[in-house]
């Protein structure tokens, strides 16, 4: 069984597999209470690999890599969580309980057939010597002379290699906890007095604000990009009437698919948290984030609006936020759009009545930081824009819900999702923009990007892990102070415009704006 959705196909299953010629070897000559003990114990260990097969695809379709032993058990809770609010409670639980029913089964069946396998090849030894050794010599033959079906090898060890790869990467993850460690103590401007960070940006109205799945296949996929492009072109032309210009590039996000808060830590720390042992390292760490730099300057208030957030929410420490808006405090009382708890025109109106269009106390700034949802998977239904006057409580969106397609229609059709997706895109984009044309000022400076790209349904089996990132200002001096970053003008970043490492955004964007530097050795 491969481990990967692309190789499922029939040729896959015709290969000759070494440790069923050796397996069957070992069966013929052990006597009857050690065989059955071992053919049990073999079907177990094969159930066992089966299990990591399917959870490699999985992770390979929705995160991009496989499955991680020692550090993915956790993201079940959070695959539950995504389920029960994308398709209810009721289908989650009965989803859940036929999975777990199904593994077992398997292991059971898997031990049951080996048992029964073994007492074959006990009752007929003398065949099954001979086929063993027939096997034996057709898979020498094979692996020596390279033969192949349809480009794959007819000689096989995928499950001692897939063996071999577990515990690798096993030794490798544990090995990388404590390498990360030393990593996370040493920062370029863990010294920096106050004083000294971003003096370029005091007085100014500062906002991040990081768009679910936004990534670079929304621009350049054949199906989504016409759509998002003309959105990002007709918008730049907005924003230009309203006196906002822009410019923008790409980032590699240190995430594929999911787990957005490893696409946020990574822009936000400056390190590259592709895993949630680093999260968990960087999150009890004093490794300075970029928003907690504006808080040690004393010169701004620091906020967040979370709509995605709907339980304790630790890192807020981490982050340096004085104040989170999490999902219960934006008073919604429309429906959800399947995972999403509101439409991100909601919070940004709701930002704007309680945070934004009141002035911060003792003079400061504000430095803000947004969390848009809207365009999280499985993007159905997904929102329309309303007249911002009609935005209410959010129940206007009920009649909007209703008529969207359900959360299924986007499970199974790779077209229909890269349309949804698409079009969940625009709408964000949209609306973030048109809160900047309707309440920017002359201060306001805002930062957007993606988190990562959406999973492979959306963005294909090949796609890049980049995602685009714009900074708006109506201040061209602003705008000049990253003019060497060699960006492109407007919302939409050029095909070939420069690609970083998301964890390179910290220190460039502190640098351009005046940091001054000051080493903390681990």
């Amino acid at each position: 069984m491969p481990n990967s959705v692309a190789q499922l196909e029939p040729s896959q299953f015709l290969r000759i597999p070494a440790e069923a010629v050796i397996g069957a070897a070992v069966m013929i000559a052990l006597p009857r209470r050690p065989r059955v003990v071992l053919a049990a114990v073999s079907g177990v260990a094969l159930a066992a690999m089966t299990v990591l097969n399917a959870l490699d695809m999985g992770f390979q379709q929705y995160l991009g890599r496989g499955f991680n032993v020692v550090l993915d058990w956790s993201l079940f809770g959070d695959a539950e969580s995504y389920l029960e609010d994308s398709l209810g409670r009721t289908k989650t639980l009965v989803a859940v309980a036929g999975l777990i029913l199904l593994v077992l089964l398997l292991f059971v069946l898997l031990a049951l057939s080996m048992i029964r396998l073994s007492n074959l090849l006990a009752r007929h030894t003398g065949i099954a010597t001979r086929g063993t050794l027939v096997a034996g010599v057709v898979w020498i033959t094979c692996s020596s002379l390279g033969l192949q079906m349809s480009g794959v090898p007819l000689a096989s060890d995928n499950t001692a290699t897939a063996l071999k790869a577990q515990a690798h990467l096993i030794s490798a993850t544990l090995k990388d906890q404590a390498e990360f460690e030393k990593v996370a103590r040493v920062d370029a401007f863990g010294n920096t007095p106050g004083s000294q960070l971003v003096p370029d940006l005091r007085g100014k109205d500062m906002i991040f604000t990081f768009i679910e799945s936004y990534g670079r296949s929304a621009v350049e996929d054949p199906i989504m990009a016409p759509g998002v492009d003309r959105t990002l072109d007709a918008r730049t032309k907005a924003l230009a009437k309203a006196g906002f210009h822009a410019k923008s590039g790409w980032l590699t996000s240190a995430t594929y698919g999911g787990s957005s808060w490893l696409g946020h830590s990574t822009t936000m720390s400056g390190l590259w948290i592709s895993d949630q042992q680093r999260y968990r390292t960087v999150m009890a760490s004093d490794h300075m984030s970029l928003t907690d730099a504006f808080k040690k300057t004393g010169a701004f208030d620091t906020v967040g609006v979370m709509p995605g957030v709907q339980k304790g929410w630790p890192e807020q420490k981490w982050y340096g936020l004085d104040k989170v808006y999490n999902a219960f405090e934006l008073g919604y009382r429309g429906p959800k759009f399947s995972w999403s708890t509101m439409p991100d025109q909601y919070t940004l109106q709701q930002y704007q009545d309680r945070v934004h269009s009141k002035k911060p106390a003792d003079g400061k700034s504000r430095m803000s930081l947004l969390i848009l949802t809207s365009s999280h998977t499985p993007w159905a239904p997904i929102p329309r824009m309303v007249p911002w006057n009609q935005l209410g409580d959010g129940s206007v969106f009920d009649s909007i819900e209703k008529a969207g397609h359900p959360s299924t229609y986007t499970l199974t059709d790779d077209t229909h999702t890269k349309e949804e997706y698409g079009k969940s895109v625009q709408y964000t984009v949209t609306a973030l923009t048109e809160w900047l044309e309707r309440y920017g000022n002359d201060n306001t400076v805002l930062v957007f990007l993606g988190d990562h790209q959406p999973n492979a349904h959306a963005s294909g089996n090949h796609a890049s892990r980049d995602v685009p990132v714009s900074i708006v200002a109506k201040d061209p001096k602003l705008l000049d102070k990253i003019d060497s970053w060699g960006w492109t003008d407007g919302l939409r970043p050029a095909h070939n415009a420069p690609v970083w490492k998301m964890s390179a955004f910290r220190d460039r964007f502190l640098t351009a704006y005046g940091s001054t530097p000051h080493p903390k050795k681990g």
